[in-house]
């Protein structure tokens, strides 16, 4: 029996990226915001969550590319009808934004960080789990490029008889410890939800949301990738009905020259009585032996990640 998920959490995850490139910009530069720090959209964690839904836990995710018999991606309404049935898209039915709306929501992805549908019909989703941009939090942004050979020759090189290869260059980040901030609020999906007789958020996919932000982007790995790891989760569960919100996490954690994550001003923000009152449980996961986290929250319980 499906057991809805009622809860507010606010949380960040901890990213760590050691001579490696966690999400570049069109041309292959880690992102740099104009004051020198290195940072992440959210699109790279979301896509490495739901990454690890689909081909750890097996997940049937909507928002993801998919090839055609002729490999070229298929478009929003060709995915449509890949998940749910060739013609699932009659335009000649009347209720056919209740049946998009009621598919949509029976994916774990949907329910979580929501989308927008614009094809047969238009419909947008608010999800229940918001994810910021994470920026590295490490006080260096040492980034460098390194020249890489092709074993091909160039195909507009002229002289058929040179002896050249195609050369290149990848940059990476020498390390950082890049900080999102996420929030998840069961509520956004509610009247959705309702409309169409669907449960809305479960426990069960919080659980699949907490494995794969502790475990997603390590399991995506790649040559630009490659040193790009989880590093800690932080997971902060309000009682039920609480109406506070926190603000972001991202600039309140620190990670110091001596590579340890520090919590000390999230702690200090739990510890006010208006908030600590409103809080249910406080979870740190990270690589114990490995990792090093300092000043975090009496009551919180730690968990290898």
């Amino acid at each position: 029996m499906s057991n809805p998920f009622k809860k507010r959490v606010f949380g960040c995850a901890v990213i760590k990226s050691i001579n490696s490139n966690y999400n570049a910009d069109f041309s292959h530069q880690p992102r740099m915001l104009p004051n020198g720090t290195v940072y992440a959209t959210d699109k790279v964690l979301k896509y490495s969550v739901r990454n690890y839904w689909k081909k750890v836990m097996e997940e049937d995710v909507f928002y993801f590319k998919t090839l055609t018999d002729e490999m070229s991606p298929r478009t929003l309404d060709q995915t449509y009808e890949n998940h749910f049935g060739t013609g699932s898209l009659n335009k000649t039915n009347k209720n056919l934004r209740f049946d998009v709306l009621s598919n949509l929501l029976s994916r774990l992805d949907v329910r979580l960080f929501g989308g927008t549908y614009a094809g047969a019909t238009n419909i947008s989703i608010h999800g229940t789990c918001q994810i910021t941009h994470g920026l590295n939090r490490f006080a260096e942004n040492v980034i460098y490029s390194e020249q890489i050979m092709s074993p091909f020759r160039n195909p507009g090189e002229k002289n058929l008889d040179s002896t050249m290869t195609t050369l290149g260059n990848q940059s990476k980040l020498q390390e950082g410890h890049y900080v999102h901030h996420f929030s998840v609020n069961p509520k956004n999906i509610e009247e959705d939800a309702a409309r169409v007789k669907n449960s809305g958020l479960l426990s069960e996919d919080i659980e699949k949301l907490k494995e794969a932000l502790r475990r997603g982007v390590t399991y995506y790995d790649s040559s630009a990738k490659s040193g790009t790891e989880n590093e800690l989760l932080l997971w902060i569960e309000l009682k039920e009905g609480s109406k506070i919100v926190l603000p972001s996490l991202v600039e309140l954690v620190t990670v110091n020259e001596n590579k340890e994550i520090d919590l000390a001003q999230v702690t200090e923000l739990l510890k006010k009585e208006h908030i600590a009152k409103e809080i249910d449980a406080v979870e740190v996961y990270y690589q114990k032996g490995i990792t090093k986290v300092i000043n975090a929250p009496a009551d919180a319980k730690s968990y290898d990640i």
